[in-house]
């Protein structure tokens, strides 16, 4: 006989963002992070590694995602950006003292 145990997290979205955060695509985010709050959702993790570039407004969009969870005893991890220019404005903002970051979903996952 063989038993298999999995660890299931419940009530942690992942959304797994790919190319650029921008201005131009934030709102989509947006969107989504309103969707999933109304939900009743109070974890996330936001995995970044497939982002090509991020600037102001997207970094907005993942504090304003950050505090609402807060506010309801929620938090948000981040998986770190790959790509060193996307990674560079979480360093230079300083935000990467703000978050929580890992280096995979597996290990965000777990910080929960």
């Amino acid at each position: 006989m063989e038993i298999s145990v999995q660890k299931h997290i419940v009530g942690v979205n992942v959304i797994t963002l790919t190319g650029k955060l921008e201005a131009f695509t934030v709102v989509a985010l947006r969107e989504k992070q309103e969707e999933l709050l109304a939900e009743g959702a109070g974890n996330f993790v936001v995995d970044l590694s497939s982002l090509t570039f991020m600037d102001s407004a997207g970094l907005s969009a993942l504090v304003s995602l950050l505090k609402r969870t807060r506010q309801n005893g929620g938090d948000v991890v981040l998986v770190a950006p790959s790509d060193a220019d996307a990674y560079r404005i979480l360093a230079l903002t300083r935000f990467d003292q703000v978050f929580k970051i890992t280096n995979t979903t597996y290990e965000a996952l777990q910080s929960f």
